[in-house]
C-alpha cells in the first residue's frame, strides 16, 4: 500500500507538470545521447584498443596507458600549461562578466542599455576561426595594424603571436573578447530577481549606488556566482581545442602544448586511441574532483553549492 501510494503521488506529481517535463524533455534526450551513452567508451583507455577487433575483443591492459601517460616527459609541461591558462582565465575572465553585468544594470537609458548588449555579445558568435584572423591581422608582425602603429609612432615592432611570454595573456585577452558579455546573461537574470524593496530600503538608509551593489546586488548574485564559480573550476582541465591548436606555432609550441593538442597529435593523428581516451579520463576524473572538492568547501562556507 505504501509502494502503491508512493507511485500514485509520484503519477500525480508528473501529471501535475507535465508540461514542464515535455519542455525539458529535449534537453534530457540530448544529455542522455551525447553524454550519459559514450561514456561506455572509457573501457577502451583500459585496452589495446583496435576497431578491427572492436571494444569485446580487444585486449586487456589495465592501467598501462595511464602509467605511460605519467611517465612521459611532456606531462609536467602539459599540466603546467593548461594549469596556467585556466588560472589566467579564473582570475581574469571570470570576474568579467559579473562586473559587465553590474555596470549595465545600472544602465537607465533603454535604448544605450541594449546597444551595448548587443555590442558585447556580438563576439560570442564568431567562431575562433574568425577571431584568430583577426588576431593575426591586428598582431602579425609584417602585415599587423598594432606593429604599423607603433612604428609610426617610433616604436619597435612587438612579436606578438611569436613570443611565448605573451602566448597565455594573448588567449586570456581572446577569450576576454569574446565570451565575457555572453557570459553577462545568467548574472542580468539573477539581478533581475532581486527585490526592489531592498534597493529601496538602501536608499532610505543613505546607500548611493555603489553601497547598493555592494550591500545589496552582490549579496543576492552570490549563489549564482559560487555555483558558477564551481562549475568553472570543474573544467579547469579544458582549456578549448581550437582556440590553443589555431594559435600554437613552433616558437610558442613549449607554452602552447596542452592535453587536449597533445590527445589530437597523439591520439587521433597516431590512431592511439586507447592512449587518448586515458587522458580524457584522467582530465574527467580531476575535473569530477575539483568540482566536489570545490562544492563541499562552499557548503563548508554557508553556501547552497551545486547539490
Amino acid at each position: 500500500m505504501i509502494g502503491g501510494s508512493g507511485y500514485s503521488r509520484s503519477l500525480k506529481a508528473l501529471n501535475k507538470d507535465k508540461y514542464l517535463y515535455l519542455l525539458a524533455l529535449p534537453g534530457v534526450i540530448y544529455f542522455l545521447l551525447f553524454k550519459y551513452v559514450p561514456m561506455w567508451g572509457i573501457v577502451i583507455s583500459f585496452q589495446d584498443y583496435s576497431p578491427y577487433a572492436g571494444v569485446l575483443k580487444s585486449t586487456w591492459v589495465g592501467l598501462e596507458h595511464f602509467q605511460r601517460f605519467f611517465s612521459n616527459p611532456d606531462f609536467i609541461k602539459l599540466f603546467r600549461n593548461t594549469m596556467a591558462i585556466n588560472v589566467l582565465n579564473l582570475i581574469f575572465f571570470f570576474p568579467l562578466p559579473i562586473v559587465i553585468s553590474l555596470l549595465l544594470n545600472e544602465l537607465r537609458g533603454e535604448f544605450f542599455k541594449r546597444s551595448i548588449q548587443s555590442i558585447v555579445y556580438l563576439p560570442h558568435f564568431l567562431s575562433w576561426v574568425i577571431i584568430v584572423g583577426i588576431s593575426f591581422l591586428l598582431m602579425s608582425q609584417t602585415e599587423g595594424i598594432l606593429n604599423k602603429l607603433l612604428i609610426a609612432f617610433g616604436f619597435g615592432k612587438i612579436d606578438f603571436l611569436t613570443n611565448p611570454d605573451y602566448f597565455w595573456l594573448l588567449l586570456t585577452v581572446q577569450t576576454i573578447w569574446k565570451d565575457a558579455g555572453w557570459g553577462t546573461i545568467i548574472f542580468l537574470a539573477a539581478i533581475a530577481g532581486v527585490d526592489t524593496q531592498l534597493y529601496e530600503a538602501a536608499k532610505m538608509d543613505g546607500a548611493g549606488r555603489f553601497r547598493q551593489i555592494w550591500h545589496v546586488t552582490l549579496p543576492a548574485i552570490r549563489n549564482v556566482i559560487i555555483i558558477l564559480l564551481i562549475l568553472r573550476i570543474g573544467h579547469i582541465m579544458d582549456v578549448g581545442f581550437e582556440q590553443v591548436y589555431l594559435m600554437m606555432n613552433g616558437a610558442v609550441s613549449e607554452v602552447a602544448d596542452v592535453f587536449d593538442t597533445y590527445v589530437f597529435r597523439v591520439g587521433v593523428k597516431q590512431g592511439q586511441f586507447s592512449f587518448s581516451t586515458a587522458v580524457g579520463l584522467f582530465k574527467s576524473v580531476v575535473g569530477l574532483i575539483l568540482v566536489i572538492g570545490a562544492n563541499k568547501l562552499a557548503k563548508k562556507f554557508g553556501e547552497e553549492g551545486v547539490y
